[in-house]
């Protein structure tokens, strides 16, 4: 990150990792056909921890699994990205 920007702060961190979650999973299902989703973010002491649940219709082509992995590396690249290391 350049010396000229601050820091992002604990709650912009979760607020860019849970956004990015998010997108993933509502654009690969809708939020209306989802039985339900969360995404849990947390970001204490330099660590980032994201965890992302999807219990998607039966008929879903989208695998839950995959979805959520993608959505948790969607999450970690944000946070890269937002700390100007991607």
């Amino acid at each position: 990150m350049s010396d000229d920007r601050p820091e992002p702060t604990d709650e912009e961190v979760v607020e860019t990792a849970s956004e990015a979650a998010e997108g993933v999973v509502l654009a690969r299902y809708r939020q209306s056909d989802l039985r339900d989703f969360d995404v849990t973010v947390t970001f204490e002491e330099g660590v980032l921890d994201v965890d992302v649940y999807v219990n998607p219709p039966a008929d879903a082509a989208a695998d839950a699994d995959e979805v959520a992995e993608e959505a948790v590396s969607a999450a970690r690249d944000a946070v890269d990205e937002l700390f100007g290391l991607a």
